[in-house]
């Protein structure tokens, strides 16, 4: 995502390298340059043209400290700017009533059904809230079992009426059913068409005014570009909806969606959808893109990621286990499912200031942990429990039960070694320096 106009920005800011103050011959020559890549990136004319003269107007209009080179003046008000354009502040979305009722609008193969089940997963997880799924798309055959699939996923309930064709009454009897079973939160899936049609816009507005949602979010797929921006300008046309979200964000996209959407509908990108896995959604914060557009990284989200996995009560007794030296595979497997749950991980990679960059051309295979996972799940329960024991016939037969070879497997016994070495040490000093501490007292 952004690879390609973070680049170009590189770029465009380099004409500025080695100028001892900023000019109007100068600042023209970049922004030309910034505006051409953003062009490329499939930002919208008008709203490229905007950005470009606004910064402009503030570069000019600033002195350049002694400490601080044009350079670097021009990346900070680019950085502002772009920020500003997406929206300046993140948004939450509104859940408070009981139940709270969202419903969910886009076009077909935009990723509606797929995160409606995203989002109760979070909203459930992170949140407390007890969702309720509604089937509600009654012409894509595949709709409403995959909603049922995505349901038994996550441990939700979905309500679906067979043989129906009535998408209002059923989204009415779904918030009904809610109510009488407790559940504080209706999550509405409706019908997408291929493109934007007067039956489907109808149809999703006769299910706005039966059941007043608490929050409308317009689903789109940032791989459709600029089309994506005028599909939601006519959406919220009728709908207006309450906000948009991004889904494919980790694929092959030029993200002039996430660029133009906020100035041409004027309603806030709340989410977006960074991968299939159900917890691969982040909201929305428009500091921490224009982060990563500029090749900053998004280390906070980073952090966010890594906290939501992290377990106090685990950490304490890995920390037991390593300065026993027992740390085992079992351990080594538990933190790698951690680590996968985190998301995609060239995404993640992306977050750390400089590695974004660094990695670009780098394939990071999310299956990267195939093969450990198979050679740890080929191993008895007393071999992960007590790795000293693995001996050359073991490895043979682990590496024939997990289709690895012998050095394979010995590669990976070397490097656990050799981890579990290091983290012991980390753990002795950490208590030798409290003990000095202590001492000290």
């Amino acid at each position: 995502m952004f690879e390609n106009l973070s680049e170009r920005l590189e770029r465009s800011f380099k004409i500025l390298k080695g100028e001892g103050k900023i000019t109007e011959i100068n600042v023209s020559e970049t922004l030309k340059d910034v505006r051409r890549a953003l062009l490329d990136a499939d930002v919208n004319y008008k709203v490229a043209k905007q950005f470009t003269d606004t910064v402009k107007m503030k570069a000019l209009g600033q002195d350049v400290l002694t400490a601080v080179k044009p350079g670097q003046l021009m990346v900070k008000i680019v950085h502002d700017e772009l920020t500003s354009l997406m929206g300046g502040e993140a948004v939450d979305i509104k859940v408070s009533d009981n139940p709270s009722v969202i419903l969910m609008s886009g076009l077909q193969g935009s990723g509606k059904t797929t995160f409606s089940g995203k989002l109760a997963n979070m909203l459930k997880s992170k949140r407390g809230k007890h969702p309720l799924l509604v089937a509600g798309d009654v012409y894509r055959p595949a709709a409403i079992e995959q909603l049922k699939v995505l349901g038994e996923q996550i441990g939700v309930p979905v309500y679906t009426e067979e043989g129906s064709k009535d998408p209002v009454s059923i989204a009415r009897n779904g918030i009904k059913y809610a109510k009488e079973n407790h559940l504080d939160l209706v999550i509405v899936d409706t019908a997408g068409r291929l493109a934007v049609d007067e039956q489907m816009m109808k149809e999703i507005k006769a299910i706005k005014d039966a059941i007043n949602p608490n929050e409308i979010l317009f689903v789109v797929d940032a791989m459709t570009g600029q089309d994506a921006v005028n599909t939601a300008k006519e959406f919220n046309d009728r709908l207006d909806f309450d906000g948009v979200v991004l889904t494919k964000l980790d694929g092959d996209t030029r993200g002039g969606a996430a660029l133009s959407i906020r100035t041409i509908v004027d309603k806030p990108i709340k989410f977006v959808g960074t991968g299939e896995k159900m917890e691969a959604i982040d909201p929305f914060h428009p500091a921490r893109m224009a982060d990563r557009i500029l090749g900053m990284g998004d280390i906070v989200s980073l952090v966010e990621r890594a906290q939501e996995q992290y377990n106090e009560e685990e950490a304490k007794r890995l920390q037991k286990k390593i300065a026993k030296n027992q740390f085992d595979f079992n351990d080594f497997i538990s933190q790698i499912q951690q680590i996968k749950k985190m998301g995609n991980l060239k995404d993640l990679a992306s977050m750390v200031p400089g590695l974004g960059k660094a990695i670009k051309d780098v394939d990071i295979d999310d299956n990267a942990f195939k093969s450990i996972e198979a050679i740890i799940y080929s191993m008895t329960p007393a071999e992960r429990t007590s790795p000293e024991i693995l001996n050359g016939s073991r490895r043979q037969r682990i590496a024939r039960g997990s289709g690895t070879t012998v050095q394979e497997v010995n590669r990976l016994i070397k490097q656990f070694d050799e981890t579990r070495k290091m983290m012991r040490m980390v753990t002795q000093n950490k208590g030798a320096m409290r003990m000095m501490r202590g001492m000290k007292k």
